[in-house]
């Protein structure tokens, strides 16, 4: 990470020239920000030990005849009642699933109508499930899906966790969206089922269709963020506008939908993506809880 670009600049000298910084963590920033995710982090651990999300699994392996002393309660019903005869399930000892936080750190994640933008609920809410997933000794990495180089491996390092937090905080209003790309750079090189939870406002034409992709081998959610001047800008008559990542210049009109959510949900149900909805001017961290709670299955077989 400490090559350098054509004007001679390093990655963290790129970095630190970035021109948006987070607001809310300020003063005393580094501090306030880390005590901000680790209350989070607790939040979310409570109650969600069996949540296939945030760690440990058991794979399914093979049933057989049931034997003198197996227990009843691992039964093989289905098989059971095929053969006439008891099948005892086996299973996999138990281990843990790599985690991937992919995070959106594009210009549209930035721009904001209400006090706390997509990107900053997106980083504090990766960093809460990050240090939950630690605490469950699951390795925890992370890929930047903007145009700037974040890609760590899964660590079981707190360390390296805390650092791309505290590098992500700063942004810069210009970066255009790669998740497409990000994803398709990532496929290949996940040698093994991995837990990946994406966060992102799903801006990208295609970011919908490449996280489905991902979940034909792999448990995938997505965080979608959502600002309340996305669904609708009331009385806005037409408006001229142009777009944070491209520049593109564009003609609006108000009481009319930005993205078609219920396309995007049908998509991600039809892929088998899990899903959820966080909109940054309502409260999320219940629902997010909630949403992580009711996935409560072993070794994510679906």
């Amino acid at each position: 990470m400490s090559g350098k670009d054509h004007k001679g600049m390093s990655i963290r000298e790129r970095e630190a020239a970035l021109p948006g910084m987070l607001s809310k963590i300020e003063p005393s920033a580094a501090r306030k920000f880390v005590i901000a995710i680790k209350r989070l982090a607790d939040d979310l651990t409570y109650g969600l030990d069996g949540s296939r999300f945030l760690g440990s699994g058991v794979d399914y392996v093979q049933s057989r005849q049931y034997l003198a002393g197996d227990p009843v309660k691992s039964i093989d019903w289905r098989v059971t009642a095929r053969t006439g005869k008891y099948h005892i399930k086996e299973y996999e000892a138990q281990r843990r699933f790599p985690a991937w936080f992919l995070v959106d750190t594009s210009a549209s994640m930035v721009v904001s109508s209400m006090v706390q933008s997509k990107y900053e609920i997106a980083l504090r809410v990766a960093g809460g499930l990050a240090l939950a997933c630690l605490d469950r000794t699951s390795p925890v990495g992370v890929l930047g899906c903007g145009a700037r180089d974040v890609h760590i491996k899964p660590s079981l390092a707190k360390d390296q966790v805390m650092q791309w937090l505290l590098r992500l905080r700063r942004h810069s209003f210009t970066e255009p969206t790669q998740m497409v790309q990000r994803i398709r750079e990532l496929r290949p090189t996940l040698a093994a089922r991995s837990i990946i939870v994406i966060l992102s406002d799903l801006h990208e034409p295609g970011a919908v269709h490449s996280a489905a992709l991902l979940a034909q081998q792999h448990e995938v959610a997505v965080i979608q963020l959502q600002d309340p001047a996305e669904v609708l800008m009331p009385n806005a008559g037409f408006m001229r506008a142009k777009e944070a990542e491209s520049g593109r210049d564009f003609v609006a009109r108000g009481r009319r939908q930005m993205m078609n959510q219920a396309q995007i949900e049908n998509e991600l149900r039809r892929g088998g993506v899990d899903h959820l909805l966080v909109r940054t001017d309502q409260p999320y961290l219940h629902r997010l809880r909630h949403f992580f709670r009711s996935r409560a299955i072993s070794g994510g077989a679906r």
